[in-house]
């Protein structure tokens, strides 16, 4: 749960400053500038441009994301006389200048002579956040790992023309996360970009299992030695990183498959299907050490790897229709954290940033502040605040524009 205690008068703005803190604002408008500057010097001055002030960096963010909470396309159809439109924030900042700031908009202006990494404009930002996860929130003993779904909003899809979708530009990266399934908290981002050279590269993409492998380390390079239970799905699951994860004293439960996962070093009489027919429930097991393999029957073999539970401790799948389905305690964990991870993603996938930048750093980016909002939602619904105010994740995104905009009192006498 939460490391801090937030008063009863805490703000959407105080939640969300535990991640994204003036200190952070400071410098996007310190970076801007120097952008604008450094862009004004090479391809002519623009005399309509003045340096951007921090009050104007919070309506800003305040703008982008409201498209989260309307859905809106295009962040421009608020000052538009459309469907879309949003007079109550509109007169805040004009048009024109809101689009100033987004065609200057940086975290980091220059590029060091030093840096290698393909992600630099955003890095100090990420760095910055995953402090805040880190110092805000103590996850539980058992975690996820997965893509987070990120929805496409579903109106504009279905008008969409195919040509109009065939012109969408496919992201060059894919966002992983560890998330604290008891509470829905994102403990660590990692970010992988399809395009690049190195081990992170597209050589590695083209190694399936390697570039996992890769993800899962990087994800759980600050879990060692807690005695943590990350789940994972067939992507990840394999035996050579569980026994690695292993000797750091992380734990794991995977759902194993034939077709996607890493198999070496298991026994293959496990990986084919008995051809008698089994009844629903049965289930075989094989164990080296501490690592179970378990093959299990529900309508289909479903395949588990684990050295987190005991394989014959007893568990239950419960089924509306067919009543109780036995099974290893593992599967009914594994199956346990899986939906909830599905209830996060129904709950919450809903509430990312609509605006689609063509650069990359600044597609992360969005992703990410999305990401902190609904860490700070979590965080509020486990405060004392929640109880004196009771906003529903809509309720509060839309609080929180209205305080980055200004328009709502945030002092603790409100």
């Amino acid at each position: 749960g939460p490391t801090r205690k937030m008063p009863l008068t805490a703000s959407a703005m105080d939640f969300f400053q535990l991640f994204v803190p003036d200190n952070v604002l400071k410098n996007m408008v310190v970076q801007t500038n120097m952008y604008a500057k450094k862009y004004q010097e090479r391809f002519g001055s623009d005399d309509a441009w003045i340096d951007v002030t921090l009050t104007e960096m919070k309506a800003f963010l305040g703008y982008m994301i409201s498209t989260s909470i309307h859905h809106c396309e295009s962040v421009l159809s608020i000052w538009s006389s459309g469907f879309y439109s949003n007079k109550s924030i509109a007169l805040i900042m004009t048009q024109s200048r809101f689009e100033k700031i987004l065609k200057y908009f940086h975290i980091v202006a220059f590029r060091s002579s030093q840096t290698t990494h393909s992600l630099y404009k955003i890095q100090p930002f990420l760095d910055s956040l995953q402090n805040g996860f880190d110092s805000a929130f103590k996850p539980s003993q058992a975690q996820v790992l997965h893509e987070p779904l990120i929805d496409e909003d579903p109106v504009f899809i279905a008008t969409c023309t195919e040509r109009e979708l065939r012109k969408r530009k496919k992201r060059k990266f894919s966002l992983w996360v560890r998330q604290c399934s008891s509470t829905g908290f994102i403990c660590q981002i990692y970010v992988h970009l399809k395009e690049g050279s190195g081990a992170d590269g597209l050589d590695a993409l083209k190694n399936k299992p390697q570039l996992h492998s890769m993800v899962a380390k990087s994800l759980c390079q600050n879990a060692s030695g807690k005695n943590y239970i990350i789940f994972t799905g067939p992507s990840i699951t394999s035996l050579n990183l569980f026994e690695e994860f292993e000797k750091q004293e992380i734990y794991c439960c995977g759902l194993l498959s034939t077709r996607k996962s890493d198999c070496t070093g298991l026994p293959p009489s496990m990986l084919n299907n008995s051809e008698t027919p089994q009844s629903r429930g049965q289930y075989r097991i094989r164990m080296k050490g501490n690592m179970s393999l378990i093959c299990w029957y529900n309508k289909g073999h479903f395949r588990f790897l684990t050295n987190a539970y005991s394989p014959v401790q007893q568990g239950v799948i419960i089924k509306r229709k067919s009543g109780e389905i036995p099974c290893p305690l593992a599967v009914e964990a594994f199956a346990a954290h899986l939906s909830y991870i599905c209830k996060y993603d129904d709950k919450y996938s809903k509430y990312f940033i609509s605006h689609k930048p063509n650069k990359t750093w600044q597609q992360v980016f969005w992703f990410a502040i999305s990401i902190a909002i609904n860490n700070a939602y979590i965080l509020y619904k486990m405060s004392e605040a929640y109880h004196v105010t009771r906003y529903s994740r809509a309720q509060f995104g839309e609080r929180l524009v209205k305080e980055l905009l200004g328009l709502e009192d945030t002092s603790p006498s409100h």
